[in-house]
């Protein structure tokens, strides 16, 4: 059997994103697949290059980033891998090659839509979108494809056969994410667990942070969305509260408020060096004492039920997580190695909890990821739904 895979990793070259998309591949390896990675964004498309800290048209540094993320993932994925630029130039393995696996192919996973579904790929049996951004997809990326020509359209994400959603809670009478009179699974990040190993832990509690995610916030029916910049600071003065250390890694050349919060006692760290691979990523996750985090707001505010990526990778690495809560706190067991939370006291609470029988919620965050996001299982939820 034979799969593609497709993600964004040239175009956003840093650690996590590697483990986001790569997660998936791996897990259809472990199931017998033949896995192929796929990136095909379409044009306008450009890599960043943290080296310049722009994005470029050039791909040569995310090019090099993906080869060296999928050697580390998979001796066999570095090996199947297509990536096609702005000015239509391909890299890895032929246009014909990728075509004609594309119609063999029983699978085509289209994790976050970061593939154009050209004509040459639509000869797959099972294409599949994963909506992994509910909020931004739902607002503004599905309206604008419904907005292109026939033409386009006929590319764009309409073009799958099955739909999937990081938004378990779509269609809930308090969720106003539309479905467009799609048929929409749920679904969650998928981790695999034999790439994550705790360690021993450090003093900090860290989150991972894009500050200002979207150029300009997102209206919709009146209601005003936007990304951590409208949650962070009803937590920010958490350090003040605790007798604990809290690190925040975020790209230091963004418009956060990085002098204020050292000022509350949170340590402030550069994201470049920390993501400038996977092993780099994962090592800052498995040495980590475990996360603390807000979610973007328009999760929040649509109480989506949406999960993190990065949480999932937390957990598995026997990492306790405290994160703000979207919804998700309905369907994945919280309080034992994983917290939700709603407002600063809440927070508090958990991290006082956690901390009174640290061991305990390490075992059971481990746990969690076990039974809830193992990538064996997570995959094969999405498989027996689609055949």
């Amino acid at each position: 059997m034979k799969a593609i895979v497709t993600g964004m990793i040239v175009t956003s070259p840093v650690g996590g994103v590697a483990w986001d998309y790569g997660q998936y591949a791996l897990s259809l390896e472990q199931l017998g697949f033949e896995v192929y990675y796929l990136e095909d964004p379409g044009i306008p498309s450009y890599s960043y290059n943290p080296e310049t800290r722009m994005y470029e048209e050039d791909p040569s540094y995310g090019i090099e980033f993906l080869k060296a993320s999928l050697k580390l993932l998979s001796p066999t994925l570095a090996q199947r891998w297509h990536y096609r630029a702005v000015d239509g130039q391909t890299y890895g393995l032929e246009t014909s090659v990728i075509a004609d696996i594309a119609a063999e192919a029983t699978l085509f996973l289209n994790v976050s839509g970061g593939s154009l579904l050209r004509d040459e790929y639509q000869h797959c049996r099972n294409k599949v979108l994963i909506d992994t951004d509910p909020g931004w997809n739902h607002f503004v990326i599905f309206p604008q494809w419904d907005k292109k020509s026939p033409s386009e359209q006929r590319w764009g994400w309409r073009a799958h056969d099955h739909f999937f959603t990081y938004a378990h809670r779509l269609e809930k009478p308090d969720c106003p994410l539309p479905t467009f009179g799609m048929n929409w699974h749920s679904t969650r990040p998928p981790v695999v667990l034999d790439y994550w190993n705790p360690q021993p832990p450090c003093n900090q509690w860290t989150t991972v942070m894009t500050w200002n995610h979207y150029p300009q916030p997102i209206i919709y029916n009146g209601v005003k969305y936007g990304s951590k910049e409208m949650e962070f600071g009803h937590i920010e003065s958490l350090p003040t509260q605790l007798p604990y250390s809290f690190e925040v890694l975020i790209n230091v050349n963004g418009e956060a408020p990085l002098t204020h919060w050292q000022k509350l006692g949170w340590s402030v760290v550069d994201a470049e060096p920390t993501s400038a691979s996977g092993a780099t990523y994962r090592s800052y996750i498995e040495r980590s004492r475990g996360e603390f985090a807000v979610a973007k707001n328009i999760y929040v505010a649509t109480r989506s039920g949406w999960f993190s990526c990065r949480s999932v990778c937390y957990l598995a690495a026997g990492r306790p997580v405290v994160v703000q809560d979207t919804g998700f706190s309905e369907y994945i067991p919280s309080g034992q190695g994983l917290f939700s939370f709603r407002n600063l006291s809440e927070a508090i609470q958990a991290i006082t909890t956690i901390e009174q029988d640290y061991n305990h919620h390490q075992q059971s965050a481990r746990e969690l990821a076990r039974n809830h996001f193992d990538s064996r299982l997570v995959l094969s939820e999405i498989l027996e739904k689609i055949t």
